[in-house]
């Protein structure tokens, strides 16, 4: 395969999530050398077994290097793995967090993952509603950026209230995806993800202008140890 130069994003970093099911072609030494060939200093890769029907095994990967991650995702085709949904999406600062402190930054532009502790996995893309004007309507973007960044102010004071039992992961999506965010949460428990997005979804920038996409959820390990838990042997 010719080498490629890297393509980038100018500030952080490119993140992808992979869900797939497994194919009677599946090849456990062909699936262990395509992450094993992705993962350095700067590129990360976390393998999840999925919960539930939507996919067997979730990968998700972030680093500088689009390029890299695609060949990640070719590979893990080649080696039998079906790609039954992905998300696109790049690592960033909120605009609503515009003064934070490079201590606080840089964590939500290059995060070490996954956070020590933390099997427990989940991951859902959304957005703020357009709603059209009109009674019970809910249009984000026609608010002012002072009244948007106090709701999302409040948002984030209830997610703090996790601090320690959640790790969260927002990466920026507009663009480049369906929906406008992805968001990744690692917990010691499942029930502590059940609980942080519970709450949240009371918070007015949630529940008068938040939608969802689809969730998974699963089981952070080490890339074996999720084949072997899956059948692939």
């Amino acid at each position: 395969m010719s080498q490629q130069p890297e393509v980038t994003t100018s500030v952080g970093w490119g993140v992808l999530h992979l869900f797939c099911k497994l194919t009677p072609a599946a090849d456990r030494a062909g699936v262990l050398a395509a992450i094993e060939s992705t993962a350095d200093d700067d590129h990360h890769v976390l393998v999840v077994a999925v919960l539930g029907h939507k996919a067997d095994v979730g990968v998700m990967a972030l680093g500088p290097d689009l390029w890299r991650l695609r060949v990640l995702q070719t590979r893990l085709q080649q080696a039998g793995l079906d790609v039954a949904d992905s998300y696109v999406s790049m690592t960033e600062v909120s605009e609503y967090a515009p003064d934070l402190p490079p201590e606080m930054k840089t964590p939500r532009l290059y995060p070490q993952l996954p956070p020590e502790g933390k099997q427990a996995f989940c991951f859902y893309p959304m957005s703020k509603r357009r709603n059209a004007a009109g009674p019970g309507s809910g249009n984000w973007f026609t608010l002012p950026y002072d009244e948007r960044r106090e709701l999302m102010y409040e948002h984030g004071t209830s997610g703090r209230k996790f601090r320690g039992r959640i790790t969260q992961v927002v990466t920026g999506s507009t663009g480049v995806d369906d929906f406008e965010w992805g968001v990744t949460l690692f917990g010691e428990h499942l029930d502590d993800l059940k609980d942080v997005v519970y709450t949240m979804r009371f918070d007015e920038a949630s529940a008068v202008y938040g939608e969802f996409g689809a969730f998974y959820t699963g089981l952070v390990a080490d890339t074996s140890t999720v084949l072997d838990r899956i059948g692939l042997r």
